[in-house]
């Protein structure tokens, strides 16, 4: 009989793989993408192929929503029927509204007990922080015990990212503190980061492989060594770069956890093609 009595229940921009949800029984509620007169659930009804051929003959560009209090509703209702409580670890509140929404539906639950987590992060760093909370959950973790590793998680990660350019993020309202990069767009490779759950520079060079190259040289004098290390690294529609990167690592390092995954729809939309990211931490 399964020690498990919490669920784990993430958002669709962590874009963890089939098999690891499956595995470690992590429920996902997907966030939408409005192009046009259509709707799109993220994971469900478009895959990053499908998403970013569609991109580049569209003249339209699309937006996206956070998954609604009735969608969190109606899945805390369905959770609660198999589960004695719910963990929801989700994306950045800095840049969605999905906690909010997590926030209202709990309301509605009445003495079920929910704990929402705002990780300050999202796409494979996000998907680190379920993996952490779904493997608690597994060995018969408590609520809090659950709710706690996915913040420790979230709180000691670094996430770096290159885009080929600031242009999704200027026009999906995500820039941030890039901000004052965008006037120079055509002229260099922003490497930015997540500080304090909202997009940030970190630097700027000329070329994608010299900041891919810089982001590289950040990661390795920060884990200086350390063999107790998870990394996971995203892209979108840059898989090429993504196994570069990878490889790179595992030639120097052997950490415990070394995953490429794609970056969601949902986030493709703010961040464009030829987005390569890598998130990270020790324990």
């Amino acid at each position: 009989m399964s020690k498990q009595k919490i669920a784990v229940l993430t958002d669709s921009t962590a874009y963890l793989p089939e098999e690891v949800l499956d595995e470690l029984n992590i429920r996902v509620i997907p966030l939408t993408i409005n192009w046009g007169e259509k709707v799109y659930f993220d994971r469900v009804d478009i895959s990053p192929n499908e998403f970013y051929k569609k991109l580049q003959v569209e003249k339209e560009l699309p937006t996206t929503s956070q998954a609604t209090v009735g969608e969190f509703k109606e899945v805390y209702d369905a959770l609660a029927a198999e589960y004695e409580g719910i963990v929801a670890v989700l994306i950045s509140s800095g840049l969605s509204g999905t906690v909010d929404s997590a926030l209202s539906a709990q309301k509605m639950m009445e003495d079920f007990p929910i704990e929402v987590v705002d990780t300050k992060v999202t796409a494979a760093a996000l998907g680190l922080c379920a993996i952490k909370a779904a493997e608690v959950a597994r060995d018969g973790g408590s609520l809090d015990e659950i709710a706690a590793a996915a913040r420790e998680v979230a709180e000691k990660q670094t996430v770096m990212f290159i885009v080929d350019t600031l242009e999704f993020l200027h026009r999906g309202g995500r820039i941030g503190g890039a901000q004052r990069l965008f006037g120079s767009i055509l002229a260099i490779k922003p490497l930015l980061h997540l500080k304090d759950g909202k997009i940030d520079s970190l630097d700027s060079v000329r070329t994608k492989k010299k900041a891919i190259h810089e982001m590289l040289s950040i990661f390795e004098q920060a884990v200086d060594g350390n063999e107790n290390l998870h990394v996971a690294i995203f892209h979108g529609a840059a898989e090429e770069e993504a196994e570069k990167i990878r490889d790179s690592i595992s030639e120097k390092y052997s950490p415990k956890t070394l995953m490429i995954m794609e970056l969601s729809p949902v986030i493709g939309v703010h961040t464009g093609p030829g987005t390569v990211a890598m998130t990270y931490y020790t324990e």
